[in-house]
């Protein structure tokens, strides 16, 4: 017998301890220890809500029909596709503890119909000052109220699935913490080391260590229950971390997310898996463990022969798409170990996005300086062994006109394959969706100009 457990969070991308990372997350670095990092898993859409309708779905966003955010009106095609709704008719009971984010409104308990749902354990919170967002205190309670059902649970009960969502490290960012020193911090890649970008980084730290600890109840809950000897444990995260070029893009440093795997046998315990992944890839591998047949729909493939040693790989590529956000920004990749291809769709607005990066510091002080004004490319290549952050695009270099070319092709046959709508012209949000203008000022980007240092 298997279960398995998933924490799931929100806006981590890789920025933790095990992937090298001066953040402090011991219990993931442990968790990792006795696991398998995956170093190139990538997600299906690098926002909230489509990246975690394929992981639910084993599908595209705009295959299952999660092309936008589930709370500003965007819904999924198929809630019986659903994993919690899937695993249910199969006999295999369904927790949930937490966020969800596959669903909208008060009524999302009608699509999505997990055995049970967790009452928030706020015992942890007594006497606590935590120093977060407005959601780290509801992430430790849900991540307590999961470790209680695993202690209570019999270690011999029937096979179960839970899923742990966390809000964190979602904006806005604890920025008036004193946990982590801002002038101690190294800024994220794409980003330039000034004190707004270190500050913003600091408030992550901070938060990605309230992950840390939540990750730490769940694991605790499962041994004190007796559940570790049977039970697969998987952190995942939705998409990179919501700084400028990251969340919502499809740069690596948007797409790219942790994903560390632990079996109960310690197969391949403190490894590290360098084949591509997808987060669609866990719906067919959890469907594996749990003994239940895998959709004949399902886009992901199984990971259990990557682990196993059976198969070297189980996939050349993955793909990655955004069509909404907060505002619409039609695009689509291809990544292959070495090159990634980017190509958008929407050729009357070239420029950033403004309302589809969140709000913060960074934001903030690269919009002081132009940030909004930038064109992006409408096709981009880029080889990722020797230009690894994406800067110098070789779509229009002879050099590589067979790779562009070639890559382009997979992006187009994929989309017919999987029917995408945007083949047919721009996509309309469903009757009630809420959509901002591309061009148009977000709440969150209303700001006093700061001092430019």
């Amino acid at each position: 017998m298997t279960n398995v457990v998933m924490v799931h969070t929100d806006d981590t991308g890789r920025y933790i301890g095990p992937y090298g990372h001066n953040i402090d997350t011991p219990r993931l670095e442990a968790l990792a220890d006795d696991g398998l990092l995956f170093r190139q898993a990538f997600c299906a859409g690098p926002t909230c809500s489509p990246s975690r309708s394929a992981v639910m779905t084993g599908q595209s966003p705009h295959v299952n029909g999660m092309i936008g955010l589930a709370h500003r009106g965007f819904s999924l095609a198929d809630p019986d596709r659903h994993l919690a709704n899937y695993l249910r008719t199969h006999g295999v009971e369904t927790v949930l503890s937490g966020q969800q984010h596959e669903a909208r409104g008060d009524d999302w308990h009608d699509e999505l119909t997990y055995d049970t749902v967790l009452e928030r354990d706020d015992s942890i919170l007594d006497g606590r000052t935590v120093d977060g967002n407005d959601a780290t205190p509801r992430d430790l309670a849900n991540a307590n109220a999961a470790g209680a059902f695993l202690r209570e649970r019999p270690a011999d009960a029937d096979p179960f699935f839970m899923s742990v969502g966390l809000y964190n490290t979602h904006q806005p960012m604890p920025l008036e913490q004193t946990t982590v020193d801002p002038d101690r911090v190294q800024p994220p890649a794409p980003l330039p080391d000034v004190p707004a970008v270190r500050e913003e980084m600091a408030a992550y730290h901070v938060l990605a260590q309230y992950v840390d600890e939540c990750v730490g109840l769940v694991v605790d809950g499962l041994a004190e229950g007796g559940h570790l000897d049977n039970t697969v444990v998987v952190f995942t995260t939705d998409h990179g971390i919501a700084f400028p070029s990251m969340k919502c893009d499809l740069w690596d440093a948007g797409i790219g997310v942790s994903l560390v795997m632990r079996f109960p046998d310690g197969t391949r315990a403190g490894e590290v898996e360098d084949e591509l992944a997808s987060t669609m890839d866990l719906y067919p591998t959890f469907c594996e463990l749990l003994d239940v047949p895998v959709p004949p729909e399902t886009e992901g493939v199984s990971l259990l022969p990557l682990v196993t040693g059976s198969a070297d790989m189980v996939r050349e590529r993955v793909y990655s798409e955004v069509t909404y956000h907060a505002a619409y920004e039609p695009k689509r990749c291809v990544r292959t170990r070495r090159y990634k291809y980017i190509e958008r769709f929407d050729e009357a607005y070239t420029r950033e996005v403004g309302p589809n990066t969140d709000d913060g510091p960074s934001k903030r002080f690269l919009m002081e300086r132009g940030f909004l004004e930038r064109n992006r490319p409408r096709v981009a290549l880029y080889d990722l062994y020797h230009d690894p952050n994406e800067r110098t695009n070789l779509a229009d270099d002879p050099a590589h006109a067979d790779v562009r070319e070639s890559l382009a092709n997979q992006v187009h046959d994929w989309m017919v394959e999987t029917d995408d709508p945007l083949l047919d012209g721009p996509v309309s949000k469903p009757d009630g969706a809420v959509a901002d203008r591309q061009d148009g000022v977000h709440p969150g980007d209303k700001y006093e100009p700061a001092d430019a240092r």
